[in-house]
């Protein structure tokens, strides 16, 4: 587990495969009890004058209430190699299943958040803000209808990253 930490300014990459495309772990919780999904919507940038990533989370997820009671989380991505992982991360629930048991990964803590040693980058933040999306909001009945007919909206995290941490 040889990570480096990292300015903000030196990570590589294009966020729009690294999110979309690639998937990552969104983690919240102590080492006693915390819980892990895979995430594919994500925004990076600055937000009040600091790095920050919004991440969403539905309010039915198990992740859900680990979000709602820690200040921090992690965003953490991998290698094509651990594909299985994250598909099986985002197809099964925490409640009925030990996810790092299912999927050999192995959490860590780091900056008082959950990461996993198999990460090739992590991304640690801290919650500033949080609000539930509001079917109201939305401008377009077609991307409500789309993404929510079914499934309960997301609440929204905007976190400010305080640290990065890159696989040597």
């Amino acid at each position: 587990m040889n990570f480096v930490k990292k300015e903000i300014g030196e990570l590589s990459g294009n966020p729009f495969n690294q999110i979309g495309k690639d998937w990552f772990l969104i983690t919240a919780g102590t080492e006693e009890s915390y819980n892990t999904m895979t995430a594919s919507w994500g925004f990076m940038g600055v937000m009040w004058g600091a790095p920050s990533f919004i991440c969403a989370v539905r309010t039915n997820r198990h992740t859900f209430s680990f979000m709602e009671e820690n200040d921090v989380y992690t965003l953490c991505f991998f290698d094509e190699k651990y594909r299985p992982a994250l598909q099986f991360c985002g197809t099964k629930s925490g409640r009925d299943f030990d996810k790092a048991k299912e999927t050999g990964l192995t959490p860590f803590v780091i900056d008082g958040a959950i990461a996993f040693e198999e990460a090739s980058r992590i991304i640690v933040c801290r919650k500033r803000y949080a609000e539930m999306m509001k079917q109201e909001a939305f401008t377009s009945a077609e991307t409500y209808d789309k993404w929510y007919s079914s499934d309960p909206l997301h609440k929204q995290y905007i976190g400010e990253i305080i640290s990065v941490y890159e696989k040597e």
